[in-house]
């Protein structure tokens, strides 16, 4: 009973970051600040007041739009506030409280922004990039790594996330210099650094496998429904690695045990 109410702590919690991360996602590709000015309405430029900006509650309330213009408010601000809020509650079930869900957190709201910038915008920020790529190598102090690959060293290497941000952005790297750009563009690169610094190695592996075959099965879906005019229209890959991600954070050491397995 008491996980289920720290589940319910943490959906709240994320429904109230999922707010910040709108704005992220609003402001940092025009290149703003994330801190000044404070939340206003785009269009109007109306300063929000704090019964304005209740998660979830003051979208349903307001009907998705202005208080003060009646201009429209993008559903992806609902979606991702929801979002939010559904990841931070499955990862506090999922790790409880100890410093793996604290990690896995900033790790998801980062991820968050990437997916809504590249799916809106097509591109991927270094802005955010860069700096998480400092934030996991932080981290990867503190995470044990696979005592099958690093014997010598033990738990609270680096070595397993500085391999594991090669090995993501050579295995990127190379279709991207095969299809010159075409298929993806350098931010995907940058991106599966980012992936194998946050998962480190083996777990890179599976996000990017798990990112490329989720790929993979959407451009046949948006092809067969022609959802897309023909296969050179651009389509924005980072979602996909982000989802790969996502799934190596809570499954993939479960995905990689059954490989290593199946393997002998």
């Amino acid at each position: 009973m008491m996980d289920a109410y720290i589940s319910v702590i943490f959906v709240l919690l994320g429904l109230s970051v999922g707010s910040f991360l709108n704005l992220c996602s609003d402001r940092l590709p025009r290149g703003g600040s994330i801190i000044r000015p404070g939340s206003h309405c785009d269009s109007c430029g109306k300063g929000l007041r704090a019964v304005d900006l209740v998660p979830v509650i003051s979208y349903l309330w307001l009907r998705g739009r202005c208080r003060y213009c009646g201009s429209g408010i993008p559903l992806r601000v609902l979606l991702v506030e929801v979002a939010t809020g559904a990841v931070y509650g499955l990862m506090s079930w999922h790790y409880g409280l100890n410093v793996e869900l604290a990690f896995g957190l900033v790790y998801a709201s980062i991820f968050i922004v990437i997916f809504v910038i590249d799916l809106e915008h097509k591109h991927i920020l270094d802005v955010v990039t860069f700096p998480a790529m400092a934030i996991a190598i932080i981290f990867s102090f503190f995470c044990g790594g696979y005592e099958e690959f690093w014997p010598e060293i033990g738990p609270g290497i680096t070595l397993s996330a500085l391999f594991g941000g090669v090995v993501g952005f050579v295995l990127i790297l190379l279709p991207y210099m095969l299809t010159r750009g075409a298929g993806m563009g350098y931010g995907d690169v940058k991106l599966a650094a980012l992936i194998g610094l946050v998962c480190g190695f083996p777990l890179v592996t599976v996000a990017l496998m798990v990112g490329i075959i989720l790929g993979g099965l959407a451009a046949v879906f948006m092809l067969l429904f022609r959802l897309v005019e023909s296969r050179k229209t651009a389509v924005p890959y980072g979602p996909f690695l982000v989802a790969g991600a996502a799934v190596a954070l809570i499954w993939g050491d479960n995905i990689f045990q059954w490989w290593w397995a199946l393997g002998g």
